[in-house]
């Protein structure tokens, strides 16, 4: 069972749910909203990632991400893509 190492981090679920009502960007929002609710249920991963809309190794990584790296890991941050085609 996928299960988030909260006390690594000195947090608790409600901490997640903080996060993802703060976060500026919508992906972040998403991913913080997805752990807690991985928090809260007696459901395990894939019925959360049916949930949540995402697969399962998806909701993975993030817990992964999540119990190795902390909280700040994460932030979603634009790595690449089309640079805009208009600038300041």
């Amino acid at each position: 069972m996928l299960k988030l190492d909260l006390a690594k981090w000195n947090q608790i679920p409600d901490d997640l749910r903080k996060e993802a009502m703060n976060a500026p960007h919508a992906r972040t929002r998403e991913r913080f909203l997805a752990l807690y609710e991985l928090s809260q249920q007696g459901r395990g991963a894939s019925a959360m990632a049916r949930r949540v809309g995402r697969h399962l190794q998806t909701l993975i990584r993030w817990a992964h991400l999540y119990n190795e790296a902390g909280p700040h890991a994460l932030v979603f941050e634009h790595t690449g893509g089309v640079p805009p085609f208009l600038t300041r």
